[in-house]
Formats: structure tokens, C-alpha cells, sequence
């Protein structure tokens, strides 16, 4: 009996090294035999010795699923937990390269049951809303200027980011920061930055708006009344040919106001389509900016025009 339990352990020392995905797809002995010969060694072993064979085995049996089989866990995985699954901790769960997963995430996508993340996924049933919609318009467009939008912030700043969505595009590009606090009125971040060690994250109260998914009203506004930030990082609805920056609701107006004021610096996300797009409550100018970070499709002579007023970044996907 101790021999078959050697025999076991050795053979699941042989055929499980720290990337058994990556062994098995250099042309080493086919996944089915593996398993069989697993299960062959195992057989007849008690079963208070064949905790480390099942652990095995649940390795092996990950390996040879299906593609479907494999969405099908993702999405009991996603069901299950209500939350944020990365690719990293996918590609771990079920021995796969990222290059997998994602390919996996990319056919879920595709059959409309789950939104892509930075770096992960989410049931589309428990987040979907007006504003995740707002946030995949124009989505390279977004990521780019977000990312560009990063190198404004340093190590050790206080920062806030609004809930607009092209704002939601900053956040994954922080975690390379440490002590940096991070001030938002989004409930959409919290998953992106709480997952950055370097991240000390603030949640401003107030009331829940489940629809564009983040806090608002007079708790809200009350809050940051008693807070200064190194760097504001703003979106907007539209903005005018007077460089007027608007919003469709005069409490939102409000609210953007206030956090305009709050910081040192000032920093406008917003690409080229709102240029021009309707809104009716203007809460700032183009003016009360430091810099304005924008997509590369803005006439010409409007460019030109907003230079005036304040500095323009164009970026490009």
C-alpha cells in the first residue's frame, strides 16, 4: 500500500510542475492518459491518503474541460460570489494561460451574460445599468485618455475622482502609485482601485443613485466641503463653443461645482464627442482647468479656440 502511495505521490510530482499548463502544451503525455494514470496509481489507496491524489486530480480534470465546460464554471464562479473575477485569478483557478481566459471572457462577452473589466469580468446581470453602457461608449477612446491622465498624479497624493465615465478610465492606471488616497463619489472603482496595495481608498457618502451607479446630495456635498485634493479629476455632459462645461441636472451641477473648487489642481476627462453634445446646466468653464485631457477628433479651429482657455492634451487610442 505504501508503494502505490509513493508511486501516486511521484507521479503527481512528475506531472504537475508549477505550470502545468504550460508542460502539458509542449507536446508531454496527452492530458486523458494523465489522468488515467492517476487514477490507475490511486485506485486502491485509503482514503485518508488521497487528499494530495484528489488535489491532483482536480488539477487534471481542469486541464482537459472544454471551453464551454470551462464558461460554465466562470459564470457558477460569478453567480456565486456577486463580484469581480480577474483573469490572473482565473487563468490560476483552471491552470490556463491569460491568453485563454480571455478568450473565454471574450465569448461570454459576446453571448451578453458578462462586462469586461480592466483586468476581469463581471455578471452583466449585477451591474448592468445607464452608466456601465456610458462607460464601453467610445471605450479605447476612454482608456486612452485615462492612461494619460495617470501621469498627472504622484505617489503620495490626495486625489478625487468624479463619477464620470471617461474618470473611470483613470483608475486602473494608478496601482503602480504608493500611499496614494484616492477620494471618489464612483461606486465603479471601488473594485478597480481596491485591488492596488498602494491605494488608500475613501468612499464619500451620501445617497445611491443605482442607476449611474455612485453617491450624490447634500451628505455628499456636505463631505467634501471639509476636504482638499492635490488633483480633481472631472468629467462632463458637453461642452459648448463658449467653453461652458455642462451637465443634464442642476444637482449634479452642484455637486461638480464643489468638487471643482476643492482641488489645487483641476483636470477636465472628456473626448471629443461631448464637444457640442446637449446639456443645459453649466458647472464650470474650461477656463476653471488646468488641463484638459481630450481625444484627437476636435475640429481643428475649435482646438485652437479651446487652447485659449485653457491646455489642451490630445491623445490617441
Amino acid at each position: 500500500m505504501v508503494c502505490r502511495v509513493v508511486a501516486a505521490v511521484r507521479l503527481a510530482r512528475f506531472a504537475v510542475p508549477s505550470d502545468p499548463g504550460t508542460w502539458i502544451r509542449k507536446g508531454n503525455p496527452p492530458r486523458e492518459q494523465l489522468i488515467g494514470s492517476c487514477i490507475e496509481s490511486l485506485r486502491e489507496i485509503p482514503s485518508e491518503c488521497i487528499i494530495a491524489g484528489r488535489a491532483f486530480l482536480e488539477i487534471a480534470i481542469r486541464l482537459v474541460m472544454k471551453p464551454k465546460q470551462r464558461q460554465e464554471r466562470i459564470l457558477a464562479q460569478l453567480h456565486a460570489l456577486q463580484s469581480e473575477l480577474t483573469v490572473e485569478e482565473l487563468a490560476k483557478e483552471f491552470a490556463v494561460s491569460s491568453l485563454t481566459i480571455r478568450r473565454d471572457l471574450d465569448e461570454l462577452e459576446a453571448d451578453r451574460v458578462i462586462l469586461r473589466t480592466h483586468g476581469g469580468c463581471v455578471l452583466r446581470a449585477t451591474v448592468e445599468s445607464a452608466y456601465h453602457h456610458r462607460v464601453a461608449l467610445n471605450f479605447e477612446l476612454k482608456q486612452a485618455i485615462g492612461r494619460a491622465a495617470a501621469k498627472e498624479v504622484r505617489s503620495g497624493d490626495v486625489i478625487l475622482i468624479n463619477d464620470g465615465s471617461t474618470a473611470f478610465h483613470l483608475a486602473p492606471h494608478l496601482g503602480h502609485l504608493e500611499k496614494l488616497s484616492v477620494h471618489t463619489n464612483s461606486l465603479a472603482v471601488i473594485p478597480v482601485l481596491s485591488r492596488f496595495p498602494g491605494v488608500r481608498l475613501y468612499i464619500l457618502g451620501g445617497e445611491y443613485d443605482r442607476e449611474m451607479y455612485f453617491i450624490h446630495g447634500s451628505m455628499t456635498e456636505q463631505a467634501l466641503e471639509g476636504l482638499q485634493f492635490d488633483t480633481v479629476f472631472l468629467g462632463t455632459d458637453a461642452v459648448d463653443a463658449r467653453g461652458n462645461c455642462l451637465v443634464s441636472d442642476p444637482d449634479i451641477a452642484r455637486l461638480a461645482e464643489i468638487m471643482l473648487r476643492r482641488g489645487a489642481r483641476r483636470v477636465l476627462l472628456a473626448d471629443h464627442t461631448k464637444v457640442g453634445a446637449k446639456a443645459h446646466v453649466v458647472y464650470g468653464r474650461l477656463a476653471d482647468f488646468d488641463i484638459w485631457y481630450t481625444a484627437d477628433k476636435i475640429n481643428p479651429l475649435q482646438l485652437r479656440q479651446f487652447n485659449q482657455m485653457t491646455t489642451v492634451k490630445v491623445v490617441s487610442p
